[in-house]
C-alpha cells in the first residue's frame, strides 16, 4: 500500500512539472500583464491568450510586459512583451479579453425627451467588453433622466444618451450660497441659464446687480466658493 502511494505521488509530481515546462515565459507573461491590468474591472474577467509561434524567439532570460498604443483591456486585444537580455526583441501577443458583467437595456421602446422610469428599464449579465463604452451597469443611474434620443426595445443604455432633470431654470429666483471656512453668507438673485446638479450656473445679483458663477445643487440653490 505504501509503495502505491509513492508512485502516485511521484506520478502527479511528474505531471506538475510536465505541466509547469508547457507554461512558456512570454504567454505567461502577457496573460500576467493582462490580470494586472484588469484587476479594477466589474464584473468576472476571462482571459484567453492567443497562440504564437515562441520556439522561433531568440533565447532570453528576462521578460517584461507592456500596453502598445492605444490598447484597450477588453474584447479582441494585444499585450506587447519585450526581452531584456541577454537578446533584444519583442513581440505582441494576442489576447481575448471577456468581461462578464451586468447592464441596462431599455424594456420597451422609448422616445426623445423622454423622462426614464424603472419600467423602462431591463438588467440583464453578458460580456460588457464588446459593448460600447459609457453603458450604464445599473437603473439608478439613469431613471429620472431625459434620454438625448428615441432607442428601440432591447438596446443597451449609454451614459451620454441621459440628461440629468434641470435644478434650476432660466429666469427663476435662486438663492446663492458662499462658503468659507466656519462661515456661509447667502443672498438672492436670478438665474440666467438652465442647469442640473453640478453644473455651471450664471446668476445675476440684485437688480442690476454684478453678474457670479457657481455650481447648481439637488436641492436649487447656487454655491460659490472662495
Amino acid at each position: 500500500m505504501l509503495r502505491h502511494y509513492f508512485f502516485l505521488l511521484l506520478a502527479l509530481l511528474l505531471a506538475a512539472t510536465a505541466a509547469a515546462a508547457d507554461v512558456d515565459p512570454v504567454l505567461d507573461t502577457a496573460e500576467r500583464y493582462a490580470r494586472l491590468q484588469t484587476q479594477g474591472l466589474p464584473g468576472e474577467v476571462k482571459i484567453t491568450v492567443g497562440k504564437l509561434d515562441v520556439e522561433r524567439l531568440p533565447p532570453c532570460t528576462a521578460h517584461e510586459a507592456y500596453a502598445p498604443p492605444g490598447t484597450r483591456f477588453s474584447g479582441r486585444t494585444h499585450i506587447g512583451v519585450r526581452c531584456l537580455g541577454p537578446n533584444v526583441w519583442s513581440v505582441l501577443v494576442p489576447v481575448q479579453i471577456a468581461v462578464t458583467g451586468n447592464y441596462v437595456v431599455t424594456a420597451r421602446p422609448l422616445v426623445s425627451g423622454q423622462t426614464i422610469r424603472e419600467d423602462d428599464l431591463s438588467v440583464v449579465s453578458g460580456d460588457v467588453s464588446r459593448l460600447p463604452g459609457g453603458v450604464v451597469g445599473s437603473t439608478a443611474e439613469a431613471v429620472g433622466k431625459t434620454l438625448r434620443n428615441s432607442l428601440a426595445a432591447g438596446q443597451p443604455l449609454r451614459a451620454d444618451q441621459l440628461l440629468a432633470p434641470l435644478v434650476i431654470r432660466q429666469g427663476q429666483s435662486v438663492r446663492v450660497i458662499s462658503r468659507g471656512e466656519g462661515f456661509a453668507v447667502s443672498g438672492e438673485g436670478r438665474a440666467l441659464n438652465n442647469a442640473s446638479a453640478g453644473q455651471l450656473v450664471q446668476v445675476r445679483m440684485g437688480s442690476g446687480g454684478q453678474t457670479i458663477n457657481g455650481v447648481a445643487q439637488n436641492d436649487g440653490t447656487v454655491e460659490v466658493g472662495f
